[in-house]
């Protein structure tokens, strides 16, 4: 097995371990922290739209758009 493969191998599991993790109701902070760490690192973002789960986020969030600079 080539080194790139063991990476992309270990990659995707690293990758399915943290899904499962997130998807546990008992998941810990520090869990979520290591899955956002691994999309910022894969520079993974999103846009908020009607059809994702990050607009409803940002809407429940207990913040004033005006202090927050939200539009």
């Amino acid at each position: 097995m080539k080194k790139d493969s063991k990476l992309e191998e270990l990659h995707e599991l690293l990758a399915t371990i943290l899904l499962d993790k997130i998807r546990d109701p008992e998941c810990k902070s520090a869990e979520l922290n290591v899955a956002r760490q691994f999309l910022k690192d894969n520079d993974v973002t999103a846009i908020p739209t009607d059809e994702n789960a990050l607009a409803q986020l940002l809407e429940d969030l207990p913040f004033d758009a005006e202090t927050t600079h939200i539009q």
